[in-house]
């Protein structure tokens, strides 16, 4: 899927809805969820992925058809043109695009749609639901390195990306991918929760950067402006309806645990309507496979364990240490 990074794509009705209503639903009643034949993960982000059982496991939640409900889909359409009107995208500097555009590589395919379409669904969020705080770090979250070791540019770019941001876009840009791995790698956060308490003592995190193993460190005001961002950027893979049925997917339990953490220590600044599904709800208007069925009865714990240690041999492949520490 050939884009061009300064053209805006055109969002899924999943991604609108989310925009237009400043955070995330099941849409269950509103869906019929398919099956994609054929499809081919050798295509998308998720293509260095090893191992039969953890390639069936997302492509069974990735590879979905969905079609939307007419008159359900003619209301997010007037929700969405309603919510882009009243506060326009601010202007993405020309320098930045045509680095983007002749320096990067974006031509892979995400979990829905391209891996532009993504970049913009973060980056449109953020603009309307984290005031005060740059869009323009999610327009470029994973411009170092994804978390599967796809990478869209090389380290020996960085001198000239980094001053086409601000110094604090670019402390949450270099930041990102290292804290998404640390977050599913899980330790981080269990430490994370056991300091809940004093938490506005955090003075600093150190840990390394994906693309190239650089130490670096955020403030402890910065760090949890991150977890900000990336809790933003998960909202993009939570699945669009049956939320009960798909519980275990990896996304969906690290959204919840961080919300939640958010939440409860007062941490939380960007917008994100979210209300928990019931434990056990029968599904609707989604055709699931025979792995599909299995994956329901997964334990969430067991989907853990198996996301942390598919992210700790990606950072192995690749000499990324995932060390860190917190300082108090």
């Amino acid at each position: 899927m050939k884009q061009s990074a300064g053209t805006v794509p055109e969002h899924s009705h999943q991604r609108k809805a989310a925009i237009a209503r400043g955070g995330i639903a099941d849409h269950a009643l509103l869906t019929h969820v398919r099956p994609i034949q054929n499809f081919d993960l050798n295509r998308t982000i998720f293509n260095t992925l090893e191992g039969s059982l953890p390639r069936l496991v997302i492509q069974t939640r990735i590879a979905k058809d969905v079609s939307w409900d007419a008159e359900a889909a003619r209301s997010i359409e007037q929700e969405y043109r309603a919510k882009s009107q009243s506060k326009k995208l601010p202007p993405i500097d020309e320098k930045l695009l045509r680095f983007l555009t002749e320096e990067c590589d974006f031509d892979v395919e995400h979990a829905d749609g391209s891996f532009l379409d993504h970049l913009y669904y973060c980056y449109e969020y953020t603009h309307h639901y984290f005031p005060g705080h740059s869009a323009l770090v999610m327009l470029l979250h994973s411009i170092l390195g994804t978390g599967t070791n796809t990478f869209a540019m090389g380290k020996e770019k960085i001198p000239r990306l980094k001053p086409l941001m601000s110094p604090d876009e670019w402390n949450h840009v270099q930041a990102f991918p290292s804290v998404l791995r640390l977050l599913y790698d899980n330790a981080l956060f269990v430490e994370l929760q056991e300091n809940a308490a004093r938490r506005d003592s955090l003075k600093e995190v150190h840990f390394h950067r994906v693309i190239d193993n650089e130490p670096i460190m955020m403030s402890g005001k910065d760090f949890w402006i991150q977890l900000n961002y990336q809790l933003i950027h998960l909202t993009d893979f939570i699945p669009v309806s049956n939320w009960s049925a798909h519980y275990a997917d990896s996304s969906f339990i690290l959204f919840r645990k961080l919300y939640k953490f958010l939440q409860d220590t007062g941490k939380l600044e960007a917008k994100i309507n979210y209300t928990a599904p019931p434990f056990f709800a029968r599904v609707k208007g989604e055709q699931l496979p025979l792995a599909g069925w299995l994956l329901t009865l997964l334990p969430s714990g067991i989907s853990e364990a198996m996301t942390a240690k598919s992210v700790r041999k990606f950072s192995e492949r690749i000499g990324h240490d995932l060390s860190y520490k917190l300082v108090f």
